[in-house]
């Protein structure tokens, strides 16, 4: 083979990157995509973190350093009742989903990643950081998602901070980067739309296209590389979504560690997250004839075995739980006493009903203890569950007392209830 013929040893010549399917066409209808999915991901991101209300409490806030990226916390509201649900499904089911898409993005584009010099202009300069940014900060949030959905926690520190801070650098990133380069995409969808063919494709840099200048033979069209990306990310939905409804649907959740079967069967043979023996709960602590909810409040503390607690007036409420990872159940009928009823017995009048504090017989885990707004206590279906479905709790689903909260993240429905105090937090 002659030396002209000679493929480039290096990657920062434009012709060692020869797939004809790179270009700013296939790049532009990817990061279109890109652009409304990560938007959707990120706002759904604030929105779960604001479902913690972490101004309410220390205990609640994992980002204590948040400063004024928590600008725009609010208090979680209580309704529909299956906001969260709906908020972290979409979060999580489509932040799997674009996987495929991302990955293909960050391949379209890689030849930038080794283009000389670095960087040709202040405008270039910022292009590249914010690339950089951006590619870094969006692996960073999908891998750690991801590891957090299949609950392998194996990166070190906390994944609530990690990844809150981790949003905010891809973030800054991902706005640069947008400004910059929206033009460009936008000009390029524009050429797709106007039926143009490859060769008239518009965008790049001129002294490093996508498009190869030594192109190898084609396998496959950019349109069928999008379909076969397209059908990555529906076989990731039609195996991730299902963890987000009861029935049937929820067998195809094959990649979801809640997929599959209902882990039981009867009234509390419904999804659960942690297990009463992996939380230490000892059943001698739970026994009627020792377990006592403690209340404190203005008027002094009172202690209640659960035979009293049956004698309170018991109220219904028809709610599912939703966690973080992104699985739900359907609405479960539960049965107990409502939470404002409570603050009543230590000093409070029902409608006045302040925060409170719950904390749980468990010996470790982030959320031993959670914090409640005034809202959600008010709230006249939140209740200190006794019964769900119409027998008692089972022991992982909280025996011998559960917090049920509509619209609140899960690890907010704090179960094996110990002690609850009401008060300003």
């Amino acid at each position: 083979m002659s030396r002209l013929h000679t493929p480039p040893a290096s990657p920062t010549s434009p012709g060692f990157w020869r797939s004809p399917v790179r270009g700013p066409w296939f790049t532009s209808v990817l990061g279109v995509v890109l652009l409304g999915g990560i938007t959707a991901l990120f706002v759904t991101g604030l929105l779960s973190y604001a479902a913690y209300n972490p101004d309410l409490s220390p205990v609640n806030d994992k980002t204590p350093d948040k400063g004024l990226l928590g600008f725009y916390l609010f208090a979680w509201p209580t309704q529909p009742h299956w906001l969260y649900r709906l908020t972290q499904g979409i979060h999580v089911t489509l932040g799997i989903t674009l996987v495929p898409v991302l990955l293909a993005k960050l391949w379209s584009v890689v030849p930038k990643l080794f283009a000389l010099p670095p960087a040709r202009s202040l405008a270039h300069a910022l292009e590249r950081i914010s690339l950089l940014l951006l590619v870094g900060g969006v692996l960073f949030e999908f891998v750690t998602g991801v590891l957090n959905v299949q609950l392998d926690y194996v990166f070190p520190g906390s994944f609530y901070p990690l990844h809150f801070y981790g949003a905010w650098v891809f973030f800054a990133g991902f706005v640069v980067h947008v400004v910059l380069r929206a033009p460009a995409a936008v000009r390029n969808v524009r050429h797709m739309r106007a039926g143009k063919g490859p060769q008239e494709e518009v965008g790049g840099e001129a002294d490093f296209p996508l498009v190869s200048p030594r192109p190898a033979e084609p396998t496959v069209s950019r349109r069928g590389a999008l379909w076969f990306v397209g059908g990555g990310s529906l076989l990731l939905f039609g195996t991730t979504a299902g963890q987000n409804f009861d029935g049937p649907l929820r067998r195809t959740a094959l990649l979801a560690p809640h997929g599959g079967a209902e882990p039981g069967s009867g009234p509390g043979g419904f999804q659960i997250n942690k297990t009463a023996s992996s939380r230490g709960i000892r059943v001698a602590e739970t026994r009627e004839d020792v377990w006592r909810l403690v209340l404190t409040g203005p008027s002094g503390t009172v202690r209640l075995s659960r035979a009293e607690l049956l004698e309170l007036p018991l109220r219904s409420s028809a709610l599912p739980i939703a966690c973080v990872e992104g699985w739900s159940t359907g609405d479960q009928w539960w049965r107990g006493v409502r939470l404002r009823e409570l603050a009543v017995l230590v000093g409070y009048e029902a409608d006045a009903a302040p925060d409170v504090m719950v904390e749980s017989l468990q010996r470790h885990g982030a959320f031993r203890k959670a914090a409640l707004r005034a809202n959600q206590v008010r709230d006249p279906r939140s209740l200190l569950a006794l019964d769900v479905n119409g027998e008692p709790l089972t022991p992982d689903h909280g025996y011998p007392a559960r917090i049920i909260v509509p619209a609140a993240p899960g690890v907010l429905n704090t179960k094996w209830v110990a002690r609850m105090t009401f008060g300003d937090l």
